[in-house]
């Protein structure tokens, strides 16, 4: 397609990314954002190696690596020391190297920010879109500056504002629903004392399925490159969040859960001194019948948000960026994007939307025996080495259908 004036609403994964990749096509970018500058704020998150793929694509892989931290392999115990989850990357069976990375998601968006620098664009930050309107040939995006209203006329809007997007249009939404677990995450530093953690790996440790802690190394942040840092995450059911910021909170109690649960996360649990070191985290499950239409489209967490049990949501971010850059770079019409980018990437939403409904009452529910039965099958299935393949298939974010 020609030139375009497009405006990618949200200056997240999905929203840099695709706009680095639009931008060097010679489209005319303009990224709106509602936070005034972009900082550092958001847990530790995991890049699959099909993410990584499209930060190598876009150009920032080695930029990347020097925030991030190599991941090589997820692990899970239980209680007892048992080993119940042991995905290996190298059970993909490539020559080339395949790897993970664990990433604050600051850094993420901070190494994206600068290569989208690079490119021509314009960004409009501290700005609250209220209402895009569109015809069959402009989109007209309505939007708050501080007291000023403003309006602006652009060939298309990509909506890249996460997964509680109010932009969406509710006639696409099939399904929007808060998930009723989330998870309490405290990140500190990887320091000495902590050695058992500071290795390529997400580290997670399970008493049935209601229970569940997980350790992930993620590197040095913008502000300090310097520090390893290590991000931990507490599961919890999101009705119990406001304990948490209630006086008379069992601090005390919850440390000696954890620390019995895991002794090597002894350091990090006793160094805490209050529950307002831990912050929320709580999660969407949406479900579109399409993600465009008209001159207006919806990628990452906006589109299709899903549990985070299999660790996939700024991968699915850097994946629709690269799909839809594809899929404009191809056409010759806005209806035209739409349906390549349905086509690209389709199969494998609908693939990781259903395997994370399926997964997470195994890891994250009170349902009698649900623990037990995954602790009986996974082993089993580690075993299998096609069953074995699959599973790494799945976590590396690779898979399009079951079969």
């Amino acid at each position: 397609m020609k030139n375009q004036r497009i405006a990618i609403i949200g200056a997240g994964t999905a929203g840099l990314a695709t706009a680095t990749l639009l931008g060097r096509q010679g489209h005319d970018i303009t990224v709106i954002e509602r936070a005034k500058s972009l900082t550092a704020v958001g847990a530790g998150i995991l890049l699959q190696p099909s993410g990584v793929g499209v930060l190598s694509e876009i150009g920032c892989l080695e930029q990347m690596q020097q925030f991030g931290h190599r991941i090589d392999a997820l692990y899970g115990w239980t209680r007892s020391g048992r080993v119940i989850m042991q995905v290996e990357y190298a059970h993909l069976n490539e020559s080339r190297d395949v790897f993970g990375l664990g990433i604050h998601r600051a850094s993420l968006c901070h190494v994206l920010d600068h290569v989208l620098a690079a490119v021509s664009h314009q960004r409009w930050f501290g700005c609250e879109v209220d209402s895009i309107q569109q015809s069959a040939k402009e989109a007209v995006v309505s939007f708050r500056r501080e007291t000023e209203v403003h309006q602006e006329v652009f060939d298309a809007v990509l909506i890249a504002n996460g997964s509680a997007s109010q932009l969406r249009p509710q006639s696409l939404v099939r399904y929007d629903r808060q998930y009723p677990w989330g998870a309490m995450w405290l990140i500190r530093p990887l320091t000495d004392n902590l050695s058992s953690l500071n290795k390529p790996h997400l580290q997670q440790r399970y008493d049935g399925s209601s229970i569940m802690v997980g350790a992930l190394p993620t590197g040095c942040t913008p502000g300090d490159t310097a520090t390893p840092m290590l991000s931990l995450f507490w599961s919890l059911p999101i009705a119990a969040i406001p304990q948490w910021q209630a006086e008379g909170f069992d601090l005390a109690g919850w440390k000696s859960d954890v620390v019995n649960l895991w002794p090597e996360l002894h350091p990090v649990i006793n160094a805490i001194q209050s529950p307002s070191e831990l912050l929320p985290a709580t999660y969407r499950d949406v479900i579109m019948s399409r993600w465009g239409e008209g001159r207006m489209g919806i990628i990452g967490d906006a589109a299709h948000a899903m549990s985070p049990q299999l660790g996939q949501g700024a991968n699915m971010a850097l994946l629709d960026a690269s799909a839809i850059a594809r899929a404009v770079e191809e056409s010759n019409d806005w209806e035209s994007v739409w349906q390549k980018y349905y086509a690209a990437r389709s199969g494998s939403i609908r693939f990781y939307q259903k395997m994370s409904r399926f997964l997470t009452p195994l890891f994250q529910s009170k349902i009698v025996g649900a623990g037990l039965v995954r602790d009986m099958a996974l082993p089993v299935s580690h075993k299998l080495p096609w069953v074995r393949r699959q599973m790494a298939e799945t976590v590396a974010g690779r898979k399009q259908k079951w079969i």
